[in-house]
C-alpha cells in the first residue's frame, strides 16, 4: 500500500513538471527542458556523479527515435538509468527508491523569476496624488481609477458648463442671501 501512494506522488510530480511552462501540455508527456528542470529542482543533478549532460543523454536514450517527449513509462526507465549513477554505494533497487524519494511530492520552483522593480522612481511616477491637468481627473481622492468616466468625457445634461466644479450649489448661494 505504501508503494502505491509513493508511485502516485511520483506520477503527480511528473504531471506538474510536464505541464510547467506550457499552456498546451496535457501532463502525459514531458519535454527535455522540463525533464532537465525536474532533475535540477529535485537535486538529482549533484554536479559530481550526475551532471546536466548525463541527464540530457539519458533523455535521448529513453525517448522514441523521432519523438521530442517522453511518456511516464519512459520517465521511469530514465530514473532507473540515473539512480545507480546518483547513489553509487547502493544497490539498484535502493538507489531507485532513493531517487523516487527525491522527486515525490515536489513541484516546479520559480527561483530566479524576474520581480517588479520597486524603486523610488517607480513610486514617484505611479503616485496619482502628484498627477496634474487632465490626468488628475482619471483618479478619485483615494487614488483609485475612475474607469471609463476618467478616460472619456461623459456629457451631463444639467445645464451647467462642462467642467464647472460647483454644479448644483446655486440654490444654496441664493438662500444664504
Amino acid at each position: 500500500m505504501a508503494e502505491s501512494t509513493d508511485l502516485e506522488q511520483l506520477m503527480s510530480s511528473f504531471k506538474m513538471f510536464a505541464i510547467h511552462g506550457d499552456t498546451k501540455a496535457t501532463g502525459k508527456e514531458m519535454n527535455g527542458k522540463n525533464w532537465a528542470k525536474l532533475c535540477k529542482d529535485c537535486k538529482i543533478i549533484d554536479g559530481k556523479n550526475v551532471t546536466g549532460t548525463d541527464v540530457d543523454i539519458v533523455f535521448t536514450k529513453v525517448k522514441a527515435k523521432t519523438s521530442r517527449v517522453i511518456t511516464y513509462e519512459e520517465f521511469q526507465r530514465a530514473l532507473e538509468e540515473l539512480a545507480p549513477k546518483r547513489f553509487k554505494g547502493q544497490s539498484k533497487e535502493e538507489a531507485l527508491t532513493s531517487v523516487y524519494k527525491l522527486i515525490e511530492g515536489k513541484e516546479p520552483t520559480n527561483v530566479g523569476v524576474t520581480k517588479m522593480a520597486k524603486t523610488a522612481a517607480v513610486d514617484r511616477l505611479t503616485d496619482t496624488t502628484k498627477y496634474t491637468g487632465s490626468h488628475k481627473e482619471r483618479f478619485d481622492e483615494s487614488g483609485k481609477g475612475r474607469g471609463k468616466g476618467g478616460r472619456e468625457e461623459l456629457v451631463e445634461k444639467t445645464g451647467y458648463v462642462g467642467s464647472y466644479k460647483n454644479a448644483g450649489t446655486y440654490e444654496e448661494k441664493t438662500k444664504a442671501k
